[in-house]
């Protein structure tokens, strides 16, 4: 099982009634949650872990990972509201204003972290929830009590208007980054964490850290694959962008999903992936991240869809 650890939120959609007010919509959604929707509906064996409310936003995502083949039974349920993301659209990007305080993942804590059963492939982990307290420390905690024992990948979908403390912030995903297996960075994310320069050189820079796999999207124009051997980039699929959100996260959940399917989701197979393995989970995240942006909302495909 691929266990996806860290934040299930609200994403409220804007829309337009019909009178012509401005409204929003709530849609189920969160970069961690996303993913592990994604996976679950590419058909790999996916859990999530994270703080879930029982008010009715948290049974709404209850609900959501039940209904894609998605395993929460090792995520604790709180009396707590659910964390909401009001989004803007700009030229079909995503902006975000989070209400996060005091909400069911945000306070999650180092003493909520379950034993994981031996099921456990892989960790994914990312997002906001690697920011806010407790909840940040206590995944940067799980992270290091598994790393070199379980294949570990993060995210950090880097939101800077949610970041209060940068200095903080940089220091863990400096720390998780050199104890993890995978990392995924957006070129944004890329440049806010390394500076200016080249993908391949910034990417090199990442490896030298200590992952063994570096995957970098730069939106319409497609994504690469870094190891210390090999190098892979797929372009984009064409579409008609309906908008971006959750494309990041179904790439992600396409490449755990494909390197599963080529037997080389552990720490061995990632060490030694073949350029092959690594093109074909690349097309994989591509096709499917090229499904999402065509719809509107976080809507991961499912394997059906990708079919061909």
């Amino acid at each position: 099982m691929i266990l996806c650890c860290g934040e299930a939120l609200i994403d409220m959609l804007p829309r337009t009634t019909a009178e012509g007010e401005a409204a929003f919509a709530p849609h189920a959604g969160g970069a961690i949650f996303n993913t592990a929707i994604a996976l679950g509906r590419l058909g790999a064996a996916a859990g999530y872990f994270g703080g879930l409310s029982t008010d009715l936003f948290g049974q709404m995502l209850a609900r959501a990972l039940a209904a894609s083949g998605v395993d929460a039974s090792l995520a604790p349920r709180r009396a707590r509201p659910t964390t909401l993301a009001f989004v803007q659209l700009q030229d079909g990007q995503a902006r975000y204003a989070f209400y996060d305080e005091g909400t069911a993942g945000r306070t999650l804590s180092p003493a909520d972290l379950p034993a994981l059963p031996d099921s456990i492939a892989a960790l994914f982990l990312g997002g906001i929830s690697l920011v806010g307290e407790p909840c940040g420390s206590a995944f940067e905690a799980l992270l290091m009590r598994e790393a070199g024992r379980t294949v570990t990948m993060i995210d950090p979908n880097i939101r800077p208007g949610f970041i209060t403390d940068e200095a903080a912030v940089r220091a863990r995903l400096g720390r998780m980054i050199a104890a993890c297996d995978i990392v995924k960075l957006s070129d944004e994310d890329m440049a806010w964490l390394l500076g200016p320069g080249g993908i391949g050189d910034r990417a090199q820079a990442v490896l030298d850290r200590g992952p063994r796999l570096v995957l970098v999207t730069e939106g319409a124009k497609g994504a690469h694959a870094f190891t210390r051997t090999e190098t892979v980039f797929r372009p984009a699929e064409p579409v008609a962008v309906a908008d971006t959100v959750g494309a990041g996260d179904t790439f992600n959940a396409g490449v755990l999903a494909g390197l599963e399917r080529a037997g080389a989701l552990t720490r061995e197979g990632i060490a030694r992936l073949s350029r092959a393995d690594l093109g074909a989970a690349l097309d994989l995240g591509v096709r499917a991240a090229a499904v999402t942006v065509s719809r509107a909302g976080a809507n991961p495909p499912w394997a059906a869809e990708l079919a061909r």
